[in-house]
This record gives C-alpha cells, sequence and structure tokens, in this order.
C-alpha cells in the first residue's frame, strides 16, 4: 500500500487509535517559550506532575524579550519580567534545557531549533505557537498547540489528536531574480484562500521546491498556517540532512536513522485528498493590500475590487480599490520574524541597502532571528549596511512582529514588513501592515515607497 511522507511519520508516532476517530501520538520534542510555557509548567507543578522526559523539552525566551540595542530592558511589555523570570525557574525547577539571554543559542523557537539540530527529519515536534509548521521543512511533523495540550505532552510525551487529511502543493517551473518563496507562498494564499488548508497536512513538492535553500523551505512551511492548515511538511533531501549535519543536537552516524530517514518520502502512488499544482515561472514580488494574508498581489497591480466582507480591510488600510500598490507611501520596514529573520534573508537585504540610505521618513528596524545569525551577519559586515542605510539593528526576538506593548511603530503608520501576519494592530495600534519579501522591504525603506528589487533594475 502506498502512503504520504505524513502518513508514513504519523504511523511511526502511533500510540493508539481511539473509536471516536482521534489517534493518540507519541511527541519525540517540545519547546516552550516564555509567553506560554511557564503557565504550562506552573500547572503542572500545581497538579504535583513532572515533565516525564526533561531531556526531550527545551526552552527559550524570544516573544516578549526586550529587542533594543543591549536590551536596557528585560521585557518589551510592563508585565513581561514575570513571565521571563517564571520560565527561568521552571526550567531550573524541571531541569530543562533553557537558551536563556545570555547564550549564544537564544533566539526565537523555529530559528533556534534547526539551527541546534533539534528539528530533525522523521520527528514529531511541538511548541505553543502557530508557526512551530515552519520545521517541517526538515521532514518533521512539526505542529503547534494550545497551553493545556503542552501541559498534556510534557507529562506524558503523548497528545491525542484526530489526523489530518493530506494536500501536495507541487511547485514547478524556475525562480526568476528576485522572486523568492515568500513570494510563491503569497501567490498561492491569495489565489485560493486563507482557509483552502483546513485540516490538511500540507506537502510542498516538484522541482521548484527542491531548488530552493532550506531558510526558503522554511518561509514556505512557515506561512502553511496562513493558509489554515495544521502543518506542512517537505521530503528530507540531501539539502535539508547536510543542513543539520554536525549541529549540536544532530544524531551522531547510526544505520537504523539513516534508513529511517532515507523512506521518508510519499510513495509514488500515494493518493492525496487535494492536490495544488503551481508554476514559478511567472511569479513576480507580492505584496498584502489588506488586513488578512490572502488579500496580496503582483507588486505592479492594482488593488483590486471587493465585496462587502474585504470592504473593512480597504478602509482599516484607508485604500481605494484600482490604487496602484507601487509607490505608496510608507512610514516603517521591518525585517525579521519567524519567517524572514534568518542569516539568507539579511544577506539579500544587505545586497540591496549597501551604499544607501533609507529614506529620511521611514523608521527602519532589523529583528535578527537569532543571537546567533546576529552574531554571524556581524561577522560579515551586514550590520555595519544596515546600520549605514538607516535602519536600526536590534537584539533577537519576536519584537516587531507582533504588538505586545511597549515600543513599537506609530499609532496609524503604514509598514512594509518581512512578517507573516497583517491583521489589524498586529504590528501596533491601528499599524498598517504590508506583508513583503525582505528584498522588497529593503528597496522599498530606500525609495519611501512600495517597490520591488526588480522594480529599482528597470
Amino acid at each position: 500500500m502506498s502512503h504520504t511522507l505524513m502518513d508514513k511519520i504519523w504511523a511511526s508516532h502511533l500510540i493508539h487509535k481511539f473509536e471516536d476517530g482521534d489517534d493518540l501520538l507519541l511527541i519525540d520534542r517540545i519547546f516552550l517559550h516564555e509567553r506560554t510555557g511557564a503557565f504550562a509548567l506552573k500547572s503542572l507543578e500545581t497538579k504535583k506532575l513532572s515533565v516525564k522526559e526533561p531531556s526531550s523539552v527545551f526552552c527559550t525566551i524570544d516573544h516578549i524579550v526586550d529587542i533594543k540595542p543591549g536590551r536596557p530592558n528585560l521585557s518589551r511589555m510592563p508585565e513581561g519580567h514575570g513571565f521571563i523570570e517564571a520560565m527561568r525557574e521552571s526550567a531550573k525547577a524541571h531541569n530543562l534545557k533553557l537558551f536563556d539571554l545570555d547564550s549564544p543559542d537564544q533566539g526565537i523557537v523555529h530559528v533556534i531549533s534547526p539551527e541546534l539540530g533539534i528539528v530533525q527529519p522523521g520527528l514529531s515536534l511541538i511548541c505553543a505557537d502557530s508557526h512551530t509548521c515552519t520545521q517541517g521543512a526538515f521532514g518533521a511533523l512539526a505542529w503547534g498547540v494550545g497551553t493545556t495540550d503542552l501541559e498534556h505532552a510534557l507529562a506524558t510525551k503523548t497528545l491525542k489528536l484526530r489526523k489530518p487529511k493530506n494536500m501536495r502543493i507541487y511547485m514547478e517551473g524556475k525562480w526568476l531574480e528576485g522572486v523568492s518563496a515568500k513570494d510563491a507562498i503569497l501567490a498561492i494564499i491569495s489565489k485560493y484562500g486563507a482557509s483552502q488548508g483546513n485540516g490538511f497536512a500540507i506537502e510542498f513538492a516538484g522541482p521548484a521546491t527542491e531548488a530552493l535553500c532550506m531558510e526558503d523551505r522554511m518561509t514556505l512551511c512557515n506561512m502553511a498556517v496562513e493558509f489554515g492548515a495544521f502543518t506542512a511538511i517537505i521530503k528530507p533531501d540531501r539539502k535539508a540532512i547536510s543542513w543539520l549535519k554536525n549541529r549540536r543536537y544532530s544524531p551522531d552516524n547510526n544505520p537504523e536513522i539513516e534508513n529511517y530517514v532515507a523512506a521518508l518520502f510519499s510513495d509514488k502512488e500515494a493518493v492525496f485528498d487535494e492536490e495544488i499544482n503551481f508554476d514559478v515561472t511567472s511569479l513576480k514580488p507580492y505584496v498584502s493590500w489588506g488586513s488578512s494574508v490572502d488579500q496580496s498581489a503582483p507588486i505592479d497591480s492594482l488593488i483590486p475590487r471587493v465585496d462587502g466582507s474585504e470592504m473593512s480591510a480597504l478602509d482599516y488600510m484607508t485604500l481605494n480599490e484600482g490604487a496602484p500598490l507601487l509607490g505608496l507611501k510608507i512610514d516603517g520596514a521591518f525585517i525579521g520574524s519567524c519567517t524572514n529573520g534568518r542569516l539568507t534573508d539579511l544577506r539579500r537585504a544587505a545586497a540591496i541597502l549597501k551604499g544607501k540610505k533609507v529614506a529620511p521618513h521611514v523608521k527602519a528596524i532589523c529583528v535578527p532571528g537569532s543571537s546567533r545569525v546576529k552574531a554571524e551577519a556581524e561577522k560579515e559586515g551586514i550590520d555595519k549596511i544596515f546600520i549605514n542605510a538607516g535602519f536600526e539593528w536590534c537584539e533577537s526576538g519576536c519584537g516587531f512582529c507582533f504588538y505586545a506593548g511597549g515600543e513599537t511603530f506609530e499609532k496609524g503608520a503604514r509598514v512594509i514588513s518581512s512578517t507573516n501576519r497583517n491583521f489589524e494592530g498586529r504590528q501596533g495600534p491601528q499599524v498598517k501592515t504590508h506583508i513583503a519579501a525582505p528584498e522588497t522591504v529593503a528597496a522599498s525603506a530606500v525609495l519611501g515607497f512600495i517597490t520591488s528589487k526588480n522594480q529599482r533594475e528597470h
């Protein structure tokens, strides 16, 4: 019988099938962050329960930590100090590995997990964060959970859940210069809608997927949740295995592991519940125009006609039907997040910013996805390029990706951002967010209005 990649990993972790249709799965690795992790651990303590396997649990401080240079404040939200201190106390009490602020390994969960080899092909991995699906780029079954499920998994290393359906997005064609995975996923979501992936585990496949570097594959999987998907996954190939080799938590060579990983692919005759074919050959840079990710369009297009349900998005964004996206004046630019805060992203943006200056009226922020990304970028002189261009070069974390109190862009500002969400208030009170690839953000920051690398060169 033929099976999909997701089905194979699911079956290898299946402990029990319930009469109600749910399955009990083994959870290999758990990641905690300070905003929800401490709460789950404290709840265990209240119930006098312990973490079943402390060595399989990893913690970081990323969501609400201060990202200003030098971190003058512990947290960027007024009550955040308590979350951070509680995470430190509980991690110590349960003997869990914590990547604290003084660690060179600190950073955003979905950035540091691959960096450290915590995610591995064929493993199951959860975190109380919806973008955990990012790590499916390495052939892992990774998904976000709520705090209750997180607590259960900590205590038992298991979770009861319903198996998702299978969707394959087959990507073909050749990538054009200046077009990236971020543009592709925005195009797919805008074409099919933000709920098309509901109830599915998405497998990205095809030659255009295989041509991507690991960082771009992570971007694809990261935004599957914006498509409504349970998770996303990509067959682990030589690129993935090579990328993870010699990472701190990557296993040593083991024939059994190698044989398992070698079998992690969808069988030729495997049947998917739904399939989408997507050709990247004519793809252009994309940018969002509304307050939902599916409200995106090619950067050189006009804002489409909308129905009543979308009119509120235009009202919030203070835009009109038929208006061009190109040339729309911006007040802010942001590069970072678990979507596009990796070293490759910063390199691409720096190539555009080198020798240029951000427009005087634009507040420009760069937040590397991890302390390691920040350090490596500084070794390459990327920080100097950003700073000389007029960007603020910050410490790693989730800051400026979502509003949690503290400093943000000015109320009502129009911002172009490399993040993954653009709903109302996501980056601050009444802030209007246009999602785009890092190259588009950098080019727009320099000119002071929405443009792209490709448009600047014409």
